[in-house]
């Protein structure tokens, strides 16, 4: 399995918002988003959770995994 990310298509579904304008408002390089959008790079946990408030959805909408057909695994945590 590896993990694997919908960043590039949230960043266009909203507002076109640019490498960029996300790299700042999450404190990164703007290379940085670029290999976390190619899958070359895994996000900390933290950068994983300020980019999901910076889109204001959760971490899971975002990142998931990639079983060895290429089959999406998502997932939710569901709290009682």
């Amino acid at each position: 399995m590896k993990l694997a990310n919908d960043l590039r298509n949230f960043r266009e579904k909203r507002g076109g918002i640019s490498q960029e304008a996300l790299a700042t408002a999450v404190g990164v390089s703007r290379q940085t988003i670029i290999s976390i959008e190619k899958g070359r790079f895994i996000p900390s946990a933290f950068l994983a959770l300020k980019i999901a408030k910076f889109f204001d959805t959760s971490v899971e909408d975002i990142f998931y995994l990639i079983d060895g057909q290429n089959n999406k695994i998502r997932w939710r945590v569901k709290w009682k």
